[in-house]
C-alpha cells in the first residue's frame, strides 16, 4: 500500500527559499565544522567544480603576487612579506571563512595604518619593521576572533556611510602621497601627509625627479586604468610584467638609475611569534585596533554584496572569526595585517571560482613561485609598484555618492569632510580614532536630543499627529498627548521630564492627564525608570495623571521588574491612543466632539 502526502506548493517555495536564502546555521554544526564553514564546503563539493577552481587559481595569482608586493613596499616592508601575508591567510580563510568566493590578503586600505606604526618604531630595520607589522596581525586578529565568538558582528553598522567614506578618503589620499615620490623617483621621509606633500614639492622642485622611472610607473599605471574594464586581459599584470621587461631589457635600474625590487629570498614563511618593545606596544595595540576596525567593516560590506548577489547567506560574526583567522595566521607567519580585495575577489568570481580552493591554489602558486622563481621579479621597478598601489588608492575614493549626500543631508556631508579632515591632518591612527568618537557621538545623539511632539486631532485625518505638522488640529481639553522619539536612557531622560512638564504647563486648558504616546520607546534603563517615578508624583502633586499608550510589552516588563508598574496602577496602560482619549473622556466630561462621530460614514 502507497500513500500519497499531498505537498502544498507555497510552503514548499517558501521552504526553498528559505534554505536558499539562509542556509544551515552554523550554530546547528556538530563540533568543529561550527567554527570551519571550509569543511562543510569540502564534503559537500562537487566534482564539476573543480577544474573551475584551479582555471580561477591560477588567474587569481597573477594579480596576487604583484598586488601583495606592492602593499608590503607601500606598508614599509620588504616585498617578500606581502607574499608571506598572501599565502597563509588564503589557507587560514579556505577553513574558517563563510564566504566562498571572497578573497583575502594585503590592501591598500591598510597600508597608511600599518605604516604609520613601523616607520618611526622600526629605525629603517626590517626584521623590526616585520616583528611590530606581525604582532599588529596579531593584535587585529585576536580582536576580530574574539568579537566573531562573542557575536559583535553587528559593530561595523555603528559606522555611517558618510563616516566610513570620510575616513577612507582620508586613507587614501594618505596611501596617494606615500607613493607618490617612488612614483617619481625618489624617496622622503615620511611624517603624514601634509608634510609627505611639502616634501614632494620640495623634491620636484629641487630636482630630484627620476625621469625614467616616472615614464614607466606613468605607463604602468595608464595600463592598469585603460585594462580596468576588461574581464579577458589583466591590466595590472601587463603593467608590472611590461615595466619589468623594460628595465630588465634596457638595463635601466643600471644605466638611469631606476630603482627595483631586487631578488626574493628563497623560502616559505615559517611559524615565528613576533616580539616587540614593551614601549611599542600601545602603538601596536592602537594600530591593531585600527587595522580590526576598518579591515572587518570593508570584509562585512564586500561579503554581503557577494552574498547577495550569489543567494547565499553569510553570517557576519562567523566573517569576523574568518577575518580574525586570517589575520592570526599571518601574524604567526611573518606576515602583516590583512583584509579583504575588492581587486582580487572580482577577478576570482569572473575567472569562474566556485569554492575557497581558488584561494588555496592561488596560494600555491605563489609558495611555488618563491620557491623555484625567486628571481623573476627582481627587475620590478619600484615606481610600476606605486602605480599598482595608486591605481587601488584612486578607488577607495568616493565622490559621487558624496555629491548626493550633500544634495539630501548637509551635515552628514560635513561629517564626512571632518573625518576625511581628521586622518589628513592627524594621520591614519589618529584619524580614524576621530571617526570612531564622532560615530558614536553620532549614534548617540538622535536618542540624546531625540524629537518629540504633541498631538492633536486633525480633521478628516485618521489618528493623532503633532500639532507643529498640523496647525490646525484640535486638542483635547485637559488632556495632553505628548510622543516621545527615542528610547528612554540615562542620557535623555531628564530632557523627557523637563518636556513633559512643559507641555503641562503650556497647554491652553488646566491638564487632569498626560499620556505618553510610548509606540517609538522601545527601552528604559534604571536611570530613566527613577526620573519617570519623580515625575509621577511631580505631576500628581499638581493634580494630573501620567498615562501610557502603545508600549510595548517587552518595556512594559521592565517597568514591572523597576516597580513603576505597581506605583503608576495597571489602569494608566492602554493599548492604544484612542483607548487612552475615550478613557480620559469618560471619565471628565469637557466640551469635545470627534470629526468622526460627525462622519456621516461613522457608526
Amino acid at each position: 500500500m502507497v500513500l500519497h502526502m499531498a505537498t502544498d506548493p507555497v510552503a514548499s517555495s517558501a521552504s526553498k527559499q528559505s534554505r536558499l536564502l539562509r542556509p544551515q546555521a552554523a550554530a546547528d554544526q556538530p563540533g568543529f565544522a561550527r567554527w570551519l564553514p571550509g569543511l562543510r564546503i569540502l564534503r559537500q563539493y562537487q566534482p564539476e567544480w573543480l577544474k573551475h577552481d584551479v582555471v580561477a587559481g591560477l588567474v587569481l595569482a597573477t594579480m596576487l603576487v604583484p598586488v601583495g608586493i606592492a602593499y608590503a613596499v607601500a606598508s614599509g616592508l620588504p616585498g617578500i612579506y606581502g607574499l608571506y601575508a598572501t599565502i597563509i591567510p588564503l589557507l587560514a580563510y579556505a577553513l574558517a571563512g563563510p564566504s566562498r568566493i571572497l578573497v583575502l590578503g594585503p590592501d591598500s586600505s591598510l597600508a597608511a595604518i600599518i605604516l604609520a606604526v613601523v616607520l618611526p618604531l622600526s629605525g629603517s630595520d626590517p626584521l623590526r619593521a616585520i616583528a611590530l607589522a606581525s604582532a599588529m596581525a596579531i593584535v587585529s586578529g585576536a580582536v576580530c576572533l574574539g568579537a566573531g565568538l562573542i557575536r559583535l558582528g553587528f559593530v561595523t553598522e555603528l559606522l555611517s556611510k558618510p563616516i566610513r567614506y570620510g575616513y577612507m578618503n582620508g586613507i587614501a589620499l594618505t596611501v596617494l602621497l606615500s607613493q607618490v615620490p617612488k612614483f617619481l623617483g625618489f624617496s622622503v621621509e615620511s611624517h603624514g601627509p601634509l608634510r609627505d606633500l611639502w616634501s614632494i614639492t620640495d623634491g620636484v622642485i629641487n630636482g630630484r625627479v627620476n625621469w625614467t622611472a616616472f615614464l614607466i610607473g606613468a605607463g604602468a599605471l595608464a595600463t592598469i586604468f585603460a585594462l580596468k574594464r576588461s574581464k579577458v586581459v589583466p591590466g595590472l599584470l601587463v603593467a608590472v610584467a611590461g615595466a619589468t621587461a623594460i628595465v630588465g631589457v634596457f638595463g635601466l635600474s643600471k644605466s638611469a638609475g631606476v630603482s627595483v625590487l631586487g631578488p626574493l629570498p628563497q623560502g616559505l614563511p615559517s611559524f615565528e611569534i613576533p616580539w616587540i618593545n614593551v614601549a611599542d606596544f600601545t602603538e601596536v595595540l592602537s594600530g591593531g585596533l585600527a587595522v580590526a576596525l576598518i579591515s572587518f567593516a570593508d570584509t562585512s560590506v564586500l561579503s554581503r554584496a557577494y552574498a547577495a548577489r550569489t543567494r547565499a547567506y553569510v553570517d557576519p560574526n562567523q566573517e569576523l572569526v574568518g577575518l580574525g583567522a586570517a589575520n592570526l595566521a599571518a601574524g604567526l607567519f611573518q606576515g602583516f595585517p590583512i583584509s579583504s580585495s575588492s581587486s582580487r575577489t572580482p577577478v576570482a568570481e569572473a575567472a569562474g571560482a566556485k569554492t575557497q580552493l581558488t584561494g588555496v591554489v592561488g596560494a600555491l602558486v605563489v609558495a611555488l613561485l618563491i620557491v623555484a622563481a625567486p628571481n623573476l621579479l627582481k627587475n620590478l621597478p619600484t615606481s610600476a609598484l606605486a602605480a599598482v598601489v595608486i591605481a587601488s588608492a584612486i578607488g577607495l575614493i568616493e565622490v559621487q555618492d558624496l555629491i548626493r549626500i550633500y544634495k539630501m543631508q548637509r551635515w552628514e556631508f560635513w561629517l564626512s569632510m571632518l573625518c576625511f579632515a581628521g586622518v589628513a591632518v592627524f594621520g591614519a591612527i589618529p584619524g580614524i580614532a576621530l571617526a570612531v568618537i564622532i560615530a558614536v557621538i553620532e549614534f548617540l545623539w538622535d536618542g540624546w536630543r531625540p524629537h518629540s511632539a504633541i498631538l492633536g486631532r486633525a480633521d478628516g485625518v485618521s489618528g493623532y499627529h503633532d500639532i507643529s505638522r498640523y496647525p490646525r488640529a484640535r486638542l483635547v481639553p485637559g488632556l495632553v498627548l505628548f510622543r516621545w522619539d527615542a528610547p528612554l536612557f540615562f542620557a535623555n531622560a531628564e530632557l523627557f521630564q523637563a518636556r513633559v512638564i512643559e507641555a503641562a504647563e503650556n497647554s491652553p486648558t488646566p491638564v487632569h492627564w498626560v499620556v505618553v504616546t510610548a509606540e517609538p520607546v522601545t527601552s528604559v534603563d534604571v536611570t530613566a525608570a527613577d526620573v519617570l517615578s519623580e515625575l509621577e508624583k511631580t505631576l500628581k502633586e499638581a493634580g494630573i495623571i501620567l498615562s501610557f499608550a502603545e508600549l510595548k510589552d517587552p518595556v512594559k516588563d521592565k517597568l514591572k521588574r523597576f516597580g513603576l508598574f505597581t506605583q503608576f496602577g495597571e489602569q494608566s496602560f492602554y493599548p492604544t491612543i484612542g483607548a487612552a482619549v475615550r478613557a480620559y473622556l469618560m471619565s471628565h466630561p469637557v466640551d469635545w466632539v470627534d470629526w468622526e462621530d460627525k462622519h456621516p460614514s461613522a457608526p
